[in-house]
């Protein structure tokens, strides 16, 4: 099963500051972690909501497009790793050794990423396996 973990922006990754150097080699080791234990798929900061854009799409009317930022940087998101787990159980565990080596507040949003499957025969037959196509043909992209 497919989990990513979101990583909930604050004032500092709003603000686009840079994490301290004893950040950046806490989170390659843990990268490192996930990468040897087989679980990572991917995963990557984001650039503060004021390089970005929200847009809106409401019925048949034009999209709307909100330029950053944004506010309430808590509910923003900030980072994620997509992981391959057994369990949600074995996913929060990976979220708790998340390192904070700097302390404050670090919010990990733990949350299953739906698979064709899911849908069963909501999506019809074939179907699953035209899902899985773009997702592979993307991977390829890079």
């Amino acid at each position: 099963m497919r989990f990513m973990l979101i990583i909930k922006s604050d004032a500092a990754t709003e603000a686009g500051e840079l994490p301290p150097p004893e950040v950046f080699e806490a989170m390659g080791a843990y990268n490192e972690q996930l990468v040897r234990s087989g679980v990572l798929l991917a995963g990557e900061g984001l650039h503060p909501s004021s390089a970005g854009a929200r847009v809106r799409l409401s019925g048949g009317a034009p999209a709307t497009v909100t330029p950053g930022p944004f506010p309430r940087a808590e509910d923003l998101v900030a980072g994620f790793w997509l992981i391959d787990a057994r369990s949600v159980e074995e996913a929060v565990e990976w979220a708790r050794r998340v390192p904070n080596p700097v302390g404050g507040e670090l919010e990990i949003e733990v949350r299953r990423v739906f698979d064709a499957e899911d849908f069963g025969a909501a999506v019809g037959p074939g179907r699953g396996e035209a899902e899985r196509r773009p997702r592979a043909g993307s991977a390829t992209r890079a």
